[in-house]
């Protein structure tokens, strides 16, 4: 009886609860303990017989004597005591659990709040027909915990819950416990987990606009996330998700708060083909052209031309160190000021490689305005990362950007060079075949 099974009841005790409950309830006005007593013996005739309705009434009526008489220590035993019960229905279980959900703010104080709620978590521990009430009492005392400044011990509450494998549980309210989760861990700055946790939400579900407001917040935790370790280019995906819903795009100081941090945050990436790719379809968004000194940022980036740092500090310093990404009093603005003009010079160093095949040291020196231990610093850096090929001839203080190339690279531009150089001949004759006729 006791593993789900709906059966047929060997006795309905329906005639016999209509008789007896009004004379239970009248009772308990003068003899809490033997109103009591009388429930358990009815409870558990209808528990051996198997009659579901009547135990369930009978489960039910019995904490909503204890939550009258404002008896909630004797409660608590009740519930353990009748969910050990042999035989007992599962179902009634599940709404005796339900029931005291019910009333759990109506408890006179904080401290009977934690025990009826500690209680109902020892009582559903294990029992997978009650894992979604366990779930949302445990989320409940970690609000408390929380509220109560011990962020560790909630974070620890809401994090031994696996909610995504629960099937009885919405999708909804399954994100909302992840979320919940992630939002506490970052909380406690165990930022490694909250990305664990992240990774259990499909960004797909996001899709559907009824749950906006939970694709904003997870978003906002992403973005705190991938801030703290500095994934600028993550960042900027996240900012950009935001930037296409459609709440934010109806909302114009909002749209350009997001799409501003998009830019910077873009233009803050390491450079490869994903950010490349990346920058080039930002450029094309027609709403930045609204805003004026983005818009012009993203241009000197997608063009290749040189963006002098001094000239670019003093035309774009004042406007970006007063946004708060790279905001002067914060030590991770100071930072991104730095990485910017990072982004800047290996940009530089990009675009002479495009123009130059070979360049004196000190001519490049001027052009990215560096001294000549940072140049060369640059200069390794992106020939580690595979960005440009360069080699350093120190003696004679030449930088050379063309690659060498082996016998068949050679021979192979050779033949491209010939049949150019044949086709134009052919073309030249055909044209001077026309003069001569006409």
């Amino acid at each position: 009886m006791s593993d789900g099974t709906i059966i047929k009841p060997e006795k309905d005790f329906s005639d016999t609860l209509l008789e007896e409950l009004p004379k239970i309830d009248e009772l308990a006005k003068t003899d809490l303990q033997a109103a009591v007593e009388r429930l358990l013996a009815l409870e558990k005739q209808t528990r051996q017989a198997a009659d579901l309705a009547s135990t369930e009434k009978l489960l039910i009526r019995l904490v909503n004597l204890f939550k009258d008489a404002g008896d909630w220590k004797q409660m608590n035993e009740h519930i353990q005591l009748l969910s050990k019960k042999h035989g007992q229905l599962k179902q009634a279980i599940t709404l005796m659990v339900q029931e005291t959900i019910k009333f759990l703010d109506d408890a006179p104080d904080l401290a009977t709040k934690i025990e009826t709620i500690e209680n109902i978590r020892v009582v559903t521990e294990g029992k997978i027909f009650v894992e979604v009430e366990r779930a949302r009492v445990t989320r409940t005392l970690a609000k408390i915990k929380e509220d109560q400044g011990d962020i560790a011990a909630a974070a620890e509450l809401m994090c031994d819950l696996q909610v995504e494998t629960y099937g009885s549980m919405d999708n909804r309210e399954k994100t909302e416990f992840i979320l919940e989760q992630v939002q506490l861990c970052v909380a406690r700055g165990d930022y490694s987990q909250a990305l664990i946790l992240s990774r259990k939400i499909s960004t797909r579900y996001f899709d559907d606009p009824e749950v906006e407001d939970l694709k904003l917040r997870y978003y906002e935790l992403m973005i705190k996330i991938s801030l703290h370790d500095d994934k600028y280019l993550d960042v900027c995906k996240h900012y950009r998700a935001v930037f296409d819903s459609k709440t934010i795009k109806d909302d114009e100081a909002k749209w350009k708060e997001a799409l501003c941090n998009v830019v910077y945050f873009i233009l803050l990436s390491p450079y490869d083909n994903e950010q490349s790719d990346l920058i080039h379809r930002i450029a094309k968004e027609p709403r930045l052209e609204q805003m004026v000194v983005e818009s012009q940022l993203i241009k000197n980036f997608t063009k290749v031309e040189l963006m002098r740092w001094p000239l670019t500090e003093k035309a774009y310093g004042p406007i970006l160190r007063a946004t708060p990404v790279f905001n002067i009093s914060d030590p991770k603005g100071e930072k991104r000021w730095d990485d910017f003009r990072k982004r800047v010079i290996e940009h530089n160093i990009r675009v002479i490689a495009k123009y130059y095949t070979r360049i004196h040291t000190s001519r490049l020196r001027d052009l990215l305005d560096l001294s000549d231990q940072e140049t060369e610093t640059y200069l390794a850096r992106l020939v580690t990362q595979g960005t440009i090929y360069a080699r350093i001839n120190r003696p004679e203080k030449i930088v050379t950007f063309d690659a060498p190339k082996d016998a068949n690279d050679v021979l192979n531009e050779w033949g491209s060079n010939i049949s150019s150089l044949l086709g134009l001949v052919e073309t030249l004759g055909h044209l001077i075949n026309q003069t001569a006729s006409a």
